[in-house]
């Protein structure tokens, strides 16, 4: 009887163990890391890309919307999104010292709080210790044509006459955010 119970045992441990490493090498929302060179900027932006899977994305809490507007949203799934850069960046009167940060947002339908964060925790369920906060960008989000089903955060060109901007856009669903930085 007692082996009986040691092989069921250590069979549910097995089975346990196999299903967390599936887990972790094939996440739903897996890892990317997009980066950024130009001139003396160099840049890396980590973060899960969670799937838009037929649900409501941004939007009000009673409605059911998976990120809801005015609350604390990691920017992605799974860990904080990280920012590091190996030169100061300026964004919006703002300058983010050489280093790496947390990066998260609180959405709303107006517009959309940045904030960079001295935190770079791998888990990013609960908002970073606000006393950590470097700064934070309100931003005015974009509505998009056509729906983008996998959360997307990418560099673009702003560049004008007048000076070299880029922007850090997020995109998911019908929504885009930019993020203007030189």
């Amino acid at each position: 009887m007692k082996k009986k119970l040691l092989y069921t045992l250590l069979v549910a441990i097995f089975i346990f163990i196999s299903y967390t490493l599936y887990l972790v090498l094939n996440p739903v929302s897996p890892l990317e890391t997009v980066n950024f060179s130009n001139k003396d900027k160099i840049i890396s932006v980590t973060y899960s890309r969670p799937y838009k899977k037929d649900r409501l994305i941004f939007g009000n809490q009673t409605d059911g919307a998976l990120v809801p507007y005015g609350i604390y949203w990691r920017t992605g799934a799974n860990r904080h999104t990280l920012i590091e850069t190996e030169t100061d960046l300026h964004i919006m009167g703002n300058i983010l010292k050489t280093g790496k940060y947390s990066l998260f947002t609180v959405p709303g339908n107006d517009s959309w709080d940045i904030t960079f964060n001295s935190t770079n925790a791998y888990f990013g369920i609960m908002r970073p210790n606000n006393e950590n906060d470097i700064f934070t960008v309100t931003i005015p989000p974009n509505s998009l044509e056509n729906s983008i089903e996998q959360l997307t955060i990418d560099f673009i060109d702003l560049e004008t006459e007048e000076n070299s901007t880029f922007g850090l856009r997020i995109r998911w669903d019908l929504t885009e955010v930019v993020i203007p930085f030189n």
